[in-house]
């Protein structure tokens, strides 16, 4: 039970956690009025909330060779609180910008140290444990746009504030729970952050060569996804309503996703739904009309969010106890770096004038092209399973 308790807490920390890295895609379109500025900048908004949940990734790692994870937890809630009050008082974009930095930081230290902590928690069912916290991380991104929507009847800033004390009530119930919880002795091991990531160099360059590209690729779709359904002719309302069911999709896929990395090859797995995303991208630059449109966000929606805790069993199975810690945060820093350019570079392509569905398109067989080659690797033998 007091397993369950912090098992909870921690399902609702992330919550936030997400909620605060997902909540400026929704907001956008009123930064760029609010602030006057144009595609590329508000994409750099985004790009440095993802920057920030990167760049902390391997501190992090080797915080946690000194420093028990579910204290640094309850660390990166508190860091959640106070950042997201910082950047509900934001007066200028460069306030804004510090702001969201520092959202993006709480969630790396987050990751970095729950992850590990929920699959050493509960070793057996490591898939169905990552899938059950992902969608309760998957749950903030739905609710986000309609949750920005009923904001904006106020101020754009309530939504940062709602983030701000969410953040902090959670944290609290966090240390209660974790308090009566006799922790795990499987990262005891892990005590040399270096050395245990280098030992492990050919899982991490694995997972980063199968879903680094594809997770480029996602950043810029679904931070962009409303002014692309836009541009298809979708009404601002119909166009949110897009976002919404591509995030809602998500929340059984990593359920979904969760449970078929317990049971079926993790490198193979992975390929698949790289490439079935690749396939999904490329129909929806060539489809129009509201029914086709809903169908297909919702089938790109499901398809690549089941690559997430598909991603995170993946190298928290495989990876030994004497290492796990150290070698996930290397990965996890890197693949967030991999990620995070993804909004101002798509933003910056936009701003030179070429069109949503050529550059998505481009991205789909670019996509295709990488999994036909890993494909051939991994027949080989010649990556980490």
């Amino acid at each position: 039970m007091a397993r369950a308790r912090l098992f909870a807490s921690l399902c609702g920390l992330v919550f936030f956690v997400n909620l605060a890295r997902i909540v400026f895609a929704p907001l956008l379109d009123v930064f760029i009025v609010e602030f006057g500025i144009g595609e590329g900048t508000a994409g750099l908004i985004v790009t440095l909330a993802w920057i920030g949940s990167a760049s902390p990734r391997l501190p992090t790692g080797w915080l946690l060779t000194k420093v028990p994870r579910h204290h640094v937890v309850v660390g990166s809630g508190t860091i959640l609180a106070v950042a997201s009050g910082l950047a509900a008082t934001a007066t200028t974009v460069r306030h804004l910008m510090i702001g969201a930095f520092l959202m993006g930081i709480a969630s790396g230290v987050y990751f970095v140290s729950a992850n590990p902590l929920l699959s050493e928690l509960y070793p057996s069912r490591v898939g169905r444990v990552m899938g059950i916290h992902g969608a309760a991380n998957q749950i903030a991104a739905v609710i986000a746009a309609p949750f920005v929507a009923l904001a904006l009847v106020v101020d754009w800033r309530l939504s940062l504030w709602a983030i701000a004390v969410g953040a902090a009530a959670v944290t609290g119930y966090a240390w209660y729970a974790a308090s009566g919880v006799e922790m795990p002795e499987a990262g005891s091991a892990d005590r040399e952050f270096v050395a245990g990531a280098l030992s492990e160099w050919r899982i991490i360059l694995t997972a980063l060569a199968v879903v680094g590209a594809v997770s480029f690729v996602w950043q810029g779709v679904f931070n962009f996804y409303e002014l692309y359904m836009q541009s298809k002719g979708l009404s601002d309302r119909a166009a949110g309503a897009m976002l919404t069911i591509v995030f809602a999709a998500g929340v059984p896929a990593f359920f979904v996703g969760g449970n078929l990395a317990d049971r079926f090859p993790h490198v193979p797995l992975l390929l698949g739904i790289v490439g079935t995303f690749a396939a999904c991208l490329l129909a929806l630059t060539v489809v129009d009309g509201l029914v086709a449109l809903v169908a297909l966000s919702a089938v790109v929606g499901f398809v690549i969010h089941t690559l997430f805790p598909a991603t995170d069993t993946y190298l928290l199975d495989t990876l030994p106890d004497s290492t796990r810690g150290s070698a996930y945060a290397v990965f996890s820093s890197a693949w967030m770096l991999t990620q995070a350019v993804g909004s101002s570079v798509l933003g910056a392509v936009l701003e030179r004038g070429y069109a949503y569905d050529a550059v998505f398109a481009a991205a789909a067989l670019c996509l295709g092209a990488a999994v036909v080659a890993l494909v051939a690797l991994e027949r080989t033998g010649r990556l980490a399973s």
